[in-house]
């Protein structure tokens, strides 16, 4: 999975500023009284309610790669739709795999 389009950007026309959002995304990734695991699907939730499918994507799939189940995914998502409705359950079916 490539670099998101936005760090591609950000990458492109100010490096400075990738520096800063690269050591955020280091800070609040790393295991800590949460394990990483749980902060992917914490981030999950938030791109389902806010309605980004993409990002529900990529975290769902870092979430995988970091231990979680599809069962934990499938929970994720009927949080998202307590949280935000029908609009949240749209975009966290994204976390789905597609075969």
């Amino acid at each position: 999975m490539g670099k998101p389009r936005y760090l591609e950007l950000i990458e492109k026309n100010d490096p400075a500023l990738l520096e800063k959002v690269s050591a955020l995304n280091e800070l609040v990734y790393r295991e800590g009284a949460l394990s990483v695991k749980t902060k992917l699907l914490m981030g999950v939730l938030g791109d389902a309610i806010l309605g980004r499918p993409e990002g529900v994507r990529a975290l769902s799939n870092a979430a995988r790669a970091n231990g979680a189940s599809e069962e934990e995914i499938a929970e994720t998502i009927h949080v998202a739709l307590h949280m935000a409705g029908i609009p949240g359950l749209v975009a966290a079916t994204s976390a789905y795999k597609e075969d």
